[in-house]
């Protein structure tokens, strides 16, 4: 009887620890959120990781804010490129070196991180620290800044960072949650994705779900070929292969080729694209 009781209590524990979800514990480390904010995007998304992991945050300022309309911006960012200089930042008061993982932000201008982060990395030693990327953008650049972070920063461990598309941002607290967990920062049940199926020729159906998603956004002009999907909560997500067509007053110098679009179809929702890969 004693044997059959420890046999149904160890059942009914693992019963509970599926019906559970995923669950990982969270280390003991000391831990900055880091980040440059040009219009507050980056900035709710730095306030949500704060929260969440009851961590340390400092703002990355430069001395002249870059402000104005985007094609102020543009002009401004387009002749520091040409001169080939970095906007001059205010000093940080945050010791780095009492810091385990900095969580680095960034809002994405031309494919990769904004120039005060640029900046802020000319000097900044962040070598033996382990950095994980967040940042917000138009259509996407988490994947392209990763790997500019990797070739800049060689001595630091670059961990799979957090993007969000500005124009999702009602989406971020409960994507950051997911991420934060999964990523083992915090404590706590997560939903682990499934892996896509494989990649075959759209139908029309899917065809009409990737212009819905990407039709009414000004930057992508592409024809979906290939599709893969996988089932996440509350919905389908799907990753398209499209071929990219001109775009009209496009500069000469557009990048052509195949992109990939993350698309997101939640029930009772219109299909969004979340990502952007070139």
């Amino acid at each position: 009887m004693k044997t059959l009781k420890m046999m149904l209590a160890f059942v009914a524990a693992v019963l509970a620890a599926v019906s559970c979800g995923t669950k990982k514990e969270a280390p003991q480390q000391k831990v900055l959120v880091l980040y440059y904010s040009q219009a507050g995007s980056t900035k709710a998304v730095a306030q949500e990781l704060a929260t969440k992991l009851g961590a340390d945050m400092e703002e990355i300022i430069p001395v002249t804010p870059y402000e104005g309309d985007f094609q102020a911006l543009l002009v401004r960012y387009q002749q520091e490129v040409e001169q080939g200089i970095l906007p001059e930042l205010k000093p940080i008061k945050a010791d780095l070196a009492q810091y385990d993982v900095i969580f680095l932000g960034f809002p994405v201008w031309n494919g990769t991180y904004a120039p005060p982060v640029a900046a802020f990395l000319e000097t900044a030693d962040l070598s033996g620290k382990k950095i994980v990327p967040f940042c917000s953008f138009g259509s996407g650049g988490l994947d392209t800044s990763e790997r500019a972070l990797k070739e800049k920063l060689p001595g630091a461990e670059i961990l799979p960072g957090y993007g969000v598309r500005k124009a999702r941002l009602q989406a971020m607290p409960a994507e950051v949650d997911n991420f934060l967990k999964a990523s083992g920062f915090i404590e706590g049940e997560y939903t682990p994705l499934p892996d896509f199926t494989g990649q075959h020729a759209v139908s029309e159906e899917e065809s009409a779900i990737f212009d819905t998603a990407v039709g009414d956004y000004p930057m992508i002009k592409a024809k979906a070929t290939t599709v893969t999907q996988r089932t996440i909560p509350g919905g389908t997500e799907y990753l398209f292969t499209a071929a990219n067509l001109p775009r009209e007053g496009a500069a000469p110098d557009e990048p052509t080729g195949e992109i990939k679009v993350y698309v997101t179809v939640l029930e009772g929702q219109a299909p969004e694209f979340t990502q952007v890969l070139r």
